[in-house]
């Protein structure tokens, strides 16, 4: 057997024993959630993988709200063609996971969606122009990916962007209304009966989130310099084998 063949065989292995050991992945919303291991995952760092988690989880926190929004302005949803609830929170998830974009906004990428989902005017489904047009935001911002591998270099100053593109949504989520004066959208609610501030939570982690892969990703290219500056100082021999 030759030594590729042997050293393939051995972090085959090796990856299989560390699926084994490796601790099951956390699915429930009252602690830390991770994913099963999978192969691909040799082509990550530590930081490939964070910024991948983090991806996963504004994807899913975009879900959350599309739910949400479909459930405070029920007459949204029955725009898109869904004959129940379920059926169009299931078809809006989907298209969140994939990257898929309004089918009546074809053409249209990110801002763009977003800008028609905020407008008056716009007699589609607003809820799944909104919320698709934050995930596409997203994900351009990432340069179009939702997994990073150790060959992808991601742009601090686009995911910078992105979340303040998440706040400038959300304000104007707020403040945007009819002709009438009746809100765009219903989202938070404060009453004297209820009050519920979930929308303005996910809106906070999602932008939490990018501003610290933001700023991961100036600091991953300053101590890159920072680590050769120390070789040099400490003259630190670099392996030649």
């Amino acid at each position: 057997m030759s030594r590729c063949r042997i050293a393939l065989s051995i972090l085959i292995l090796s990856f299989s024993l560390t699926g084994c050991v490796a601790p099951p992945a956390v699915s429930s919303g009252k602690g830390p959630s991770t994913e099963e291991m999978s192969f691909d995952q040799l082509a990550q760092t530590d930081f490939n993988r964070t910024v991948t988690v983090a991806m996963r989880d504004n994807l899913d926190s975009l879900t959350r709200l599309l739910e949400k929004l479909y459930r405070r302005n029920p007459r949204e949803w029955r725009k898109s063609g869904a004959t129940t609830l379920e059926a169009a929170i299931a078809e809006g998830s989907a298209a969140i996971q994939n990257g898929k974009t309004p089918k009546d906004l074809h053409g249209l990428r990110d801002i763009q969606i977003l800008s028609v989902a905020l407008d008056p005017d716009y007699q589609g489904d607003r809820v799944s122009a909104f919320v698709l047009g934050l995930a596409d935001m997203v994900i351009q911002s990432h340069g179009g990916k939702t997994r990073f591998y150790v060959s992808d270099v991601l742009d601090a100053r686009h995911v910078y962007n992105a979340a303040r593109n998440v706040e400038t949504a959300a304000w104007l989520l707020t403040s945007r209304r009819n002709v009438d004066g009746t809100p765009l959208l219903l989202a938070n609610e404060m009453s004297s009966d209820v009050t519920n501030l979930s929308f303005e939570r996910e809106f906070g982690q999602m932008v939490g989130r990018l501003d610290l892969v933001a700023n991961l990703l100036d600091e991953n290219v300053r101590r890159v310099g920072i680590n050769y500056m120390q070789g040099l100082l400490f003259f630190n021999f670099l392996p030649v084998r």
